[in-house]
């Protein structure tokens, strides 16, 4: 009897072990106002990982399915509750035979107006759509911009659609396989930019690297994470009726904690409905209430996050972090 009882001791806590979910976060309050954003019962875990560098996560609402970008690889793999990991698309950034250095793939992912796949592509240097749809994905792409006044683009870095089906994005030189330094960089600066009736308009040059993009309620207004460690800071810029930037501000500095050791910078962001932000930054995900207020962080001690998507109920944010992709399910 006593040998049974162990031997079902032993059994259980396997049972639990291998039930239990890994974690590479962890979520710090910092203000009573988090609890509205992020459940007090709330755990980040990894769903996937073994990749070089997960990048551009988007979530496909028709098909329950998480797809994201490993850059360096040039592919975009997918994952869902149901079926797990699995290859979505590849290639994915870079189509052209001719090697090259550098990373090569898509970087973020964003649906058009139409429910069209968006890529920014590192490797082909290039804002461009999916023709196939997207639950039969093919590598055949339409460019919607490869160049500003007839100077190519770097390497197009996020993307986001207006409802008007205007597309706004960034494009540092993370690409390249010199960045800045690289001779095929044809521009002197790293802009952020419009797309409009398929002309290509630069917005902000001023940035030393714009990466992620988003916009707050309204569309009156966008933030662009700066990754430099020097200027580790959002940026936030509104728009005048003729799509003209004003009033351009720093939103939050963050250079402190860069400076500091924490890993990542800022990069890839959302903004949910409510027009609270999800930001991934030194450290982790910064989360930012409507007022601009920091309430909370989604703590990475070890590994630098890349970007965030959120499910169609927002309910669940999904984090790429380097080799891992994490889910955070905020609220049942």
């Amino acid at each position: 009897m006593l040998r049974t009882g162990i031997l079902l001791f032993i059994l259980t806590l396997a049972a639990c072990q291998s039930n239990e979910k890994k974690s590479i976060a962890s979520i710090e309050r910092l203000d009573a106002a988090l609890d509205q954003i992020v459940s007090p019962t709330a755990q980040p875990e990894v769903i996937a990982e073994g990749f070089e560098w997960s990048e551009g996560p988007l979530w496909l609402a028709e098909s329950k399915t998480l797809i994201f970008s490993d850059v360096p690889k040039n592919i975009i793999h997918q994952w869902s509750e149901e079926k797990g990991l699995s290859t979505y698309l590849t290639p994915s950034g870079y189509t052209s035979d001719t090697p090259r250095g550098g990373e090569m793939g898509s970087n973020g992912l964003a649906l058009s107006v139409d429910g069209k796949l968006l890529l920014a592509q590192h490797g082909d240097r290039r804002i461009a759509v999916m023709e196939s749809p997207l639950t039969d994905p093919k590598p055949t792409f339409v460019t919607q911009s490869d160049n500003i006044d007839g100077k190519k683009l770097s390497s197009p870095n996020d993307v986001v659609s207006r409802s008007n089906g205007d597309l706004f994005f960034t494009d540092p030189p993370y690409g390249l396989p010199q960045q800045s330094n690289d001779p095929a960089k044809e521009t002197s600066f790293n802009g952020v930019y419009k797309i409009s009736s398929g002309k290509t308009t630069l917005l902000v040059d001023s940035l030393t690297r714009p990466n992620g993009i988003a916009f707050l309620p309204g569309e009156k207004t966008f933030i662009v994470a700066n990754s430099d460690p020097d200027k580790a800071t959002w940026y936030a810029f509104d728009l005048a009726e003729n799509d003209s930037i004003v009033n351009a501000r720093i939103f939050y500095n963050a250079t402190s904690d860069s400076k500091s050791g924490l890993p990542g910078l800022p990069d890839g962001l959302k903004v949910d409905k409510q027009g609270n932000i999800f930001a991934t930054g030194p450290g982790g995900i910064w989360i930012f209430n409507t007022s601009g207020k920091v309430v909370g962080k989604i703590k990475f001690t070890d590994v630098p996050t890349s970007n965030c998507a959120l499910s169609d109920d927002e309910k669940t944010l999904f984090i790429t972090a380097d080799n891992y992709v994490v889910r955070v399910k905020l609220r049942e």
